[in-house]
This record gives structure tokens, C-alpha cells and sequence, in this order.
């Protein structure tokens, strides 16, 4: 009997811990989309970016063309063409449609090295800013809500007003 009380009691001192563990945690949660778009710097990192991308653009839109008016040159006149000339064309065409499909793979991925370049400074700025506000208040968890991974949470505080003041956002 005696047993079966200490082993209760431990049990009640053992929970009562956990739930003041649990009871100290203190939440917050930000949306970090929201955040992002007011910060400085993005916008000039967005006008970079979509230049870069029309410039992209403008290149592969050249190389299309220049295969449409060689594709079609080669269409109107192959009746007129020596065995040995529509065989050139034809493997000119296919090298052209060649280097127009790799320069498109290219320029997706320059397109995202470039987005990574110009916005991750301004990522990194709003991360540590949100470590820092989390330290400072004393937060155990701080929740993103842009990402709606969180379907339910008790009330928490939103601490983007706080970290915008860290970063200088009105």
C-alpha cells in the first residue's frame, strides 16, 4: 500500500511539472508573407528581378524567332533544295531547337538563382529580427501563419508589430 501511494504521489509531482513546463512556454506566431512584403529593400529586389527575367525573355522570344523564320525558309523552298543542302538545314533547325529547349532550362534556373540571390538578405534580415523579438519577450515558439501548417492553437500574441519596430517598418 505503501508502494502504490509513493508511486501516486510521484506520478502527481511528475505531472504537475510537466504541465508548469508546459504553462511557462509562452507562444507568439507572424506572418512572415505579410512581413516580407513590407520590408525594405523588396520591392527594389522585385523590380531587379523582373527586369532580369524580361531580359530572359526577350533572348529566348529572339531564338524562337530566328527558329520560325529558319523553319519556315526550309519548309517553302525543300522541294528546291540538293539532298546534301535540306540535310544541313534540317540538322540546323535541330540544333537551333536544341539550344532554344537548354537556354530555356538555363534561364529557369539563373531566373531562381537570381531570386535567391536579391531576396535572401532580406529573408535572413526578417529571420534573425524574428529570433531577436522571440528572445527578447521570452518566447519558446513562435508559429509562421503564412505557412497554415497550424490548424488550432490557443491564442498567442502576434508579434509582428514588435518586429517590424526591430526592423524600422511603420
Amino acid at each position: 500500500m505503501k508502494k502504490i501511494f509513493s508511486i501516486a504521489l510521484l506520478m502527481v509531482f511528475f505531472l504537475g511539472m510537466n504541465a508548469t513546463v508546459i504553462a511557462q512556454n509562452k507562444f507568439g506566431h507572424i506572418d512572415t508573407n505579410e512581413l516580407l512584403s513590407m520590408m525594405p529593400g523588396r520591392e527594389a529586389a522585385q523590380q531587379e528581378l523582373e527586369r532580369y527575367a524580361r531580359e530572359l525573355e526577350t533572348q529566348f522570344t529572339t531564338m524562337q524567332r530566328e527558329f520560325q523564320t529558319k523553319y519556315q525558309d526550309y519548309l517553302e523552298n525543300q522541294e528546291s533544295f540538293s539532298q546534301l543542302i535540306r540535310q544541313s538545314r534540317e540538322r540546323e533547325l535541330t540544333s537551333l531547337q536544341e539550344r532554344i529547349m537548354e537556354f530555356q532550362e538555363s534561364a529557369q534556373e539563373d531566373l531562381l538563382a537570381k531570386e535567391n540571390e536579391l531576396l535572401q538578405p532580406i529573408v535572413e534580415k526578417a529571420r534573425n529580427a524574428i529570433e531577436e523579438v522571440a528572445k527578447e519577450n521570452g518566447y519558446s515558439y513562435v508559429f509562421d501563419r503564412s505557412m497554415g501548417v497550424l490548424l488550432y492553437s490557443e491564442p498567442s500574441d502576434d508579434i509582428m508589430p514588435k518586429v517590424k519596430s526591430k526592423l524600422g517598418i511603420e
